[in-house]
């Protein structure tokens, strides 16, 4: 056999797995989807797998309605934590990569430590301070904790991201009489799009799917869809269609996400990878 053969089988197998194991890791995708669309009696675990004899779009009516709410506290949640933790995390970013103080050596991997924090360690003071300051229940609580956990990720992915920029860019802009403020929004700011891409997709696909934090830190006010999907599939008796139509409905938003910007966050998570 020649190389060009050889090569050739060579990514006929490779193909072959790759198909072999993305079939594998949407059989539960299947399962969820096949089951939305069944009617709750014809719901069986011996007839999981097949599709429905009928197709019921009832149930993704009957969803909307039930977690509409969610999912208006869950978008508040996201879009307002996302971007005050990657305006938080630019401006970090900004100044340990491009300007000298005290101690900022120790700073940076101290702001680091957080990210290594679990959740569990430290929600009951959690809990505490956000009732002793008024927050403990309310959408505002959770993004205040949501921002703070954030700000360690993007403050590493923009500092890393920041590192790239010319220092003579930013002297140039000094000798402009631009200050602080000035070099970040007409210099580094417009280049900091694809690092922007990167934190949003992070930070909200994080926000989005957490739920120790959504299930302790609110009320049934309040609650995001995690928590209310949860609530839903955790009876005796569940008509499973309506929480796996909950399901999909959830995972939308976050699909969009990748599908329209998924194209430019490994662009991003490389342009900092060089220096930093």
């Amino acid at each position: 056999m020649t190389r060009r053969t050889h090569s050739r089988t060579a990514r006929v197998i490779v193909y072959a797995v790759l198909l072999l194991a993305t079939a594998f890791f949407l059989l539960p995708v299947y399962l969820v989807v096949v089951t939305a669309f069944k009617e709750p009696a014809t719901i069986r675990l011996s007839t999981a797998w097949q599709l429905p004899e009928s197709w019921h779009w009832q149930s993704f009516v009957i969803a909307w309605d039930t977690f509409s709410p969610k999912l208006r506290n869950s978008m508040i949640l996201t879009v307002s934590a996302t971007a005050l933790a990657a305006i938080l995390g630019s401006l970090n970013g900004y100044v340990l990569s491009k300007w000298r103080f005290r101690g900022d050596n120790i700073v940076f991997p101290l702001m680091l430590f957080g990210m290594f924090i679990p959740y569990q360690s430290i929600l009951i003071p959690l809990f505490q301070f956000l009732r002793d300051i008024g927050l403990y229940g309310s959408l505002q609580g959770l993004i205040l904790t949501h921002v703070v956990y954030g700000i360690p990720i993007t403050t590493l992915i923009f500092r890393n991201f920041y590192a790239e920029i010319p220092d003579e860019m930013l002297e140039a802009g000094k000798i402009d009489g631009a200050g602080f403020f000035g070099l970040y929004w007409w210099v580094v700011f417009p280049l900091s799009i694809s690092g922007f891409v990167v934190v949003a997709i992070w930070q909200f696909t994080q926000i989005w799917n957490e739920f120790l934090f959504a299930v302790t830190l609110t009320r049934r006010a309040t609650e995001p869809i995690t928590v209310a999907l949860a609530q839903l599939a955790g009876g005796e008796a569940v008509r499973w269609n309506l929480p796996m139509a909950g399901a999909i409905l959830t995972a939308l938003p976050t699909l969009v996400i990748y599908i329209i910007l998924g194209r430019y966050f490994i662009r991003g998570l490389l342009a900092g990878s060089v220096k930093g």
